[in-house]
């Protein structure tokens, strides 16, 4: 392995046991209702409840949409370089180093074996010779496969520094939408106990000219107050996916850490301990 592999490989090692070294944060438990949240989250929650008109549809239909923004601007930009990027089979390279390391036999270097008459005739080189030009032979596939592995290495590495920044996106936007389930709960919790009831008393007392109008109002509110639980349904479903989603994306994580953890010692371990040990067989 060259030198400047060598130092690439060293230099890359701070890198793998920095992205090894994150610790992701775990994801929240059960809804919290605005009965039982704190001040802050209270706020919170009241906040997003104003976002809701019960007069516009479009509103109720979108509501909880917002949070999903800036996730989907992430997840785009990562498929977007998956989609820009050549990736070669990185666990290929480390079976081929392996393999051709392995194939490289130490026995074949036998200085004290004499060529038989049949080796002579056909010119056969003397063991010394046949196990240089096998050594260059293998050096050159190693040197090859190694410059390979440093470009998969800094792929992997890249790639686990956006899962670490969609899995934080991911865990914001899961809370996020707690947040947006608590304030539609909340909202039908007082259409339920107070709006509806209201207008059902002033549909009653209204005199007959007013009360087809009023009663066409109370019919308004009460299917927009369907359709508002019918969405804060929808975001309790996408809170499930996206819970499962998070495990999916330290899965992948994981297994690209693991990846890189074998580049890495393949690189700097491996490979320099291989060739001590020739250059010491080859001294004896």
């Amino acid at each position: 392995m060259s030198d400047t592999i060598r130092k690439q490989a060293e230099a890359a090692l701070a890198n793998v046991e920095k992205v090894t070294a994150v610790v992701l944060a775990e994801p929240t438990g059960e809804l919290v209702s605005m009965a039982e949240a704190d001040k802050p989250t209270t706020a919170e929650i009241k906040r997003r409840m104003d976002e809701i008109d019960m007069s516009d549809t479009q509103s109720i239909v979108s509501f909880g949409s917002s949070a999903q923004a800036e996730l989907q601007v992430i997840s785009r930009s990562m498929l977007a370089g998956v989609r820009n990027k050549d990736v070669g089979p990185a666990g290929d390279s480390l079976r081929n180093i392996v393999s051709t390391i392995r194939g490289f036999s130490i026995s074949e270097l036998d200085v004290r074996r004499k060529r038989s008459w049949w080796e002579k005739l056909l010119g056969r080189a003397a063991p010394m010779a046949k196990f240089v030009a096998r050594f260059e032979d293998v050096q050159g596939q190693i040197d090859n496969i190694t410059d390979d592995l440093l470009k998969h290495e800094h792929v992997l590495l890249k790639d686990i520094a956006s899962l670490d920044v969609l899995y934080d996106k991911t865990l914001q936007f899961y809370d996020e939408l707690a947040l947006y389930i608590a304030a539609g709960e909340a909202k039908l919790a007082d259409l339920d106990g107070t709006v509806i009831p209201k207008k059902e008393l002033q549909v009653s007392k209204a005199p007959e000219s007013k009360a087809v109008m009023m009663a066409q109002e109370l019919r308004d509110i009460c299917s927009a107050r369907d359709d508002l639980e019918r969405r804060v349904h929808d975001l309790k479903l996408t809170r499930q996916v996206t819970m499962q989603s998070l495990p999916s994306i330290r899965l992948v994580q994981e297994n690209d850490k693991s990846l890189v953890t074998k580049i890495n010692s393949t690189l700097v371990n491996t490979v320099p301990l291989w060739e001590t040990q020739l250059a010491q067989a080859v001294t004896i």
